[in-house]
């Protein structure tokens, strides 16, 4: 068998429903599936076994040990010779699987990242929100499309590694903090061949409100200070980049309060604005012209300062935590 899907899960039989739907639509069929049900309160076992006369699944309960366990329990017990993650909340598209085997074979990779993307009935928040996720304008591109993929690091809703990598490694260190920016930096550090293959994504149907979401990317800031405890030189220049646009905007509010009583301070309010007002509308116009509406187009500017100001919040606020506490 060449693939082992390995899916943890946590109270989503609808999430899991659509997305063992969209693994039934493979244009490639050689592989397995392996929930790994998280301690769920609401378990979605009759949901999983309802595919079993369309694919080879099998479901696990265990307690909750958070994802990034969840998913070595997974790998422990799969037969392929690769092994491919997945978020509970994605939707596969059907040639995955005929492009990643190739990819795998051509590249003759170790392990592998792929990005996500937003399906057309998705939501304009959840349009707005893939935006954000993936913009050149927000994450500088990050997350997937890199000149070199050799430099990407696999986020945990779509990655992948080799049996032999996982042998070695022993999957992830951590439960649920960064573990997957973790394992992409020591699988490196192990000589093994991870890239992106940016032909290998998924539909990510984040069901997120404002408040989640806001929340999550303050935890992904914290996560990157959290990675760096395993390897110190995990947090360069463009993972900052959220805490200086958040310092940024924060002086220019400050620069109101202070150019009222000192108007010499007037011309940096003024760059401060224009900077800012032409980042608000490359947002806008990249965005309603990416996903054809400018409604999405507006969604975005909240969605996008929201993610970079919340993110630049969780980085600094765990880096003073370790910098006092370890």
């Amino acid at each position: 068998m060449v693939f082992s899907v390995i899916i943890p899960v946590y109270n989503r039989p609808d999430e899991i429903r659509e997305l063992l739907q969209s693994l039934t639509l493979q244009t490639f069929t050689d592989f397995e599936v392996i929930v790994v049900d998280d301690g769920s309160d609401n378990p979605c076992r009759l949901t999983v076994e309802s595919f079993n006369e369309n694919l080879k699944v099998r479901y696990f309960w265990i307690e909750n040990i958070a994802q990034g366990f969840a998913r070595n329990f997974g790998m422990k017990l799969a037969k392929g010779d690769y092994f491919v993650l997945f978020d509970s909340d994605c939707i596969i598209p059907s040639h995955y699987f005929e492009v990643l085997n190739k990819a795998i074979k051509t590249r003759k990779l170790d392990a592998h990242g792929g990005p996500d993307a937003a399906e057309e009935g998705f939501s304009n928040f959840q349009k707005a929100i893939n935006y954000s996720m993936t913009s050149v304008l927000t994450t500088g591109g990050i997350r997937g499309k890199l000149k070199d993929p050799s430099k990407y690091q696999a986020r945990g809703f779509n990655m992948g590694l080799s049996k032999k990598a996982f042998e070695a490694t022993k999957g992830f260190v951590d439960p649920n903090r960064g573990e997957d920016i973790e394992l992409s930096i020591r699988l490196k550090k192990m000589r093994f061949r991870l890239e992106l293959v940016e032909e290998a994504f998924v539909y990510h149907k984040r069901k997120n409100t404002w408040k989640t979401f806001f929340r999550q990317s303050y935890s992904f800031g914290q996560n990157r200070i959290n990675v760096s405890r395993y390897h110190p030189n995990a947090v360069k220049l463009v993972h900052l980049m959220p805490a200086f646009f958040l310092l940024g905007w924060m002086m220019v509010i400050g620069l109101i309060v202070i150019g009222y009583w000192l108007p010499t301070f007037l011309f940096f309010l003024t760059a401060g604005f224009l900077v800012y007002g032409l980042w608000i509308l490359a947002v806008f116009v990249h965005s309603t012209f990416i996903n054809k509406s400018p409604w999405v187009g507006f969604l975005s500017i909240f969605t996008a300062f929201g993610q970079l100001s919340s993110y630049g919040v969780g980085l600094m606020t765990e880096w003073v935590r370790k910098v006092f506490r370890g």
